[in-house]
């Protein structure tokens, strides 16, 4: 008789996380982003101390525990490609944000108004990809599941299409809670047209990094059959929809209902989970 297969200790720290997070989705899904949205607004209207509502440590933590369902979910399709395209991509976005800092370009001269946690250099944040990841991301899991895995181009650009909708919903409510800004605010809730070109740009070269960095049919794999895949999405909007909706971005907000619309309508969305 053969002994039983001793599973890697890798495959225990998968096993573990999924659990955690299939235990807990709607705490994470829903709840997190209902208490960040009450505690970021109570900090920008001076109900509760800055230091707490804004404390970078805090946000980046509570973004931890928000994203951790997209990394359980990519975490059993990382091999040694995908580990070296994320790698070259958090490079990529510590050095587009850089340039973006320093030059103006390409999303125009901005600044961060919070410091999110550790900056480089002392300009931008060391955890960006931990911001930027998730929006690139869920971007491309969208995109596969309702068009599968096509060709390139088809499914370059509506993940394209989708992170400018992402950002589009983004940077309002966090230019309105102080998180950036811009030295000539734009027209778009003080965000200028500049931005989106930026975004375009740095977005099609990340997607191009991305794309070259995943096995698309094992990631179409893995989303359907893994409930929790863009829970980190969900929690997306419920956090911005929220929090533009308050400040009266109402842009921002049809955009956030329009893509929770299309999860709760696919195939993909469980309503067991509420």
């Amino acid at each position: 008789m053969s002994e039983p297969a001793v599973a890697t200790p890798r495959a225990r720290v998968e096993s573990t996380l999924e659990r955690v997070v299939e235990e807990n989705r709607f705490t994470i899904a829903v709840t997190f982003p209902l208490v960040g949205v009450a505690l970021l607004i109570a900090g920008r209207e001076g109900l509760v101390p800055a230091a707490l509502a804004m404390n970078p440590y805090l946000l980046i933590g509570a973004n931890l525990v928000m994203v951790s369902p997209l990394v359980a979910g990519l975490t059993p399709l990382i091999d040694r490609r995908a580990a070296l395209g994320l790698s070259a991509l958090a490079l990529f976005t510590w050095g587009i944000e850089l340039a973006g800092v320093l030059t103006g370009l390409p999303y125009g001269e901005f600044s961060y108004g919070v410091e999110l946690g550790p900056m480089l250099f002392g300009l931008v944040p060391l955890g960006l990809p931990v911001f930027y990841f998730p929006i690139l991301l869920n971007s491309y899991l969208l995109a596969l599941l309702f068009l599968g895995t096509p060709s390139f181009p088809r499914r370059f650009a509506l993940t394209l299409g989708v992170v400018l909708a992402l950002d589009l919903i983004l940077d309002p409510g966090a230019v309105a809670l102080g998180f950036w800004g811009w030295a000539s605010p734009g027209g778009y809730y003080g965000v200028p047209a500049i931005n989106y070109l930026g975004w375009l740009l740095s977005g099609s070269v990340a997607i191009a990094i991305l794309q070259r960095s995943l096995d698309h049919g094992a990631v179409l794999a893995q989303l359907e059959g893994c409930g929790f895949f863009l829970d980190d999405l969900v929690s997306f909007l419920v956090l911005w929809g929220l929090i533009n909706a308050y400040f009266g971005n109402w842009v921002p907000v049809a955009l956030a209902l329009g893509l929770a619309g299309t999860l709760l309508t696919s195939d993909w969305f469980d309503f067991d989970v509420l």
